[in-house]
């Protein structure tokens, strides 16, 4: 198959914009329910007393000037070479966020069980392992090297599924980034909502808690716990 990767100056610059509008709107309706706002509330207080530690601020501002580094390269210099404005069916934009989502999230699992959680890097995972009880401030809590392989890993399965399968829509991959952001974010989070709409919610933080307990823990998939389910390590 030949595939002719193109610099899209408008597809890049509508994912860059639909991921800026979305965030905003959907940060705005998501707090204006009571109970999330609530949750919000409780991890603010959580966050104050981690911030108060002269350890959290320096790795906190690291990891952000490295975010920002590597997403501003990715947008502005590989992500037009990966999107398309290009009209297609409703059924093949889905397709497509599935499979990268998944394909992402499989080797994110391998690298967190045999990476993070092996010889090499156990050290540098153990700086996130500190909070065992974690608010939404230690998503942020990671030493740089992991952050540098986190953000490369989801980056490299865009482009490397778009090598072999062509541009995807600008819109998905906005919808990917946006998953991808908000679950690692949330992840982390303390969600005390063990009821209809919130339980699947709840029970996804308290998987990852759970993660967090001890470096023995399986649940080391981020977007599901499917390959968890799979290879027999969900706790």
């Amino acid at each position: 198959m030949n595939i002719e990767l193109v610099y899209d100056v408008r597809a890049g610059l509508v994912l860059f914009a639909s991921i800026v509008i979305a965030s905003k709107i959907g940060y705005w309706l998501a707090f204006r329910v009571p109970a999330l706002a609530r949750m919000r509330d409780l991890n603010r207080a959580e966050d104050r007393q981690r911030v108060a530690k002269d350890k959290y601020p320096p790795v906190i501002r690291q990891n952000q000037r490295i975010g920002l580094a590597f997403y501003g390269v990715f947008f502005l210099a590989i992500a037009p070479f990966c999107v398309t404005l290009a009209p297609q069916p409703l059924w093949e934009a889905l397709l497509d966020g599935f499979l990268i989502l998944m394909v992402y999230d499989f080797v994110y699992y391998l690298t967190h069980r045999f990476l993070f959680h092996g010889p090499a890097l156990l050290k540098v995972h153990g700086l996130h392992h500190q909070a065992r009880d974690p608010s939404h401030i230690d998503a942020f809590y990671v030493h740089p090297v992991e952050t540098v392989i986190g953000i490369s890993l989801f980056v490299g399965t865009i482009v490397g599924m778009c090598a072999v399968l062509g541009t995807f829509h600008a819109l998905t991959v906005a919808a990917c980034y946006l998953i991808f952001v908000q679950i690692n974010t949330i992840n982390h989070t303390k969600v005390e909502l063990p009821y209809f709409p919130f339980r699947t919610l709840t029970w996804i933080t308290r998987k990852h808690h759970v993660h967090h307990e001890n470096m023995q823990k399986g649940n080391y998939a981020t977007i599901t716990l499917f390959w968890d389910k799979v290879f027999g390590t969900l706790d």
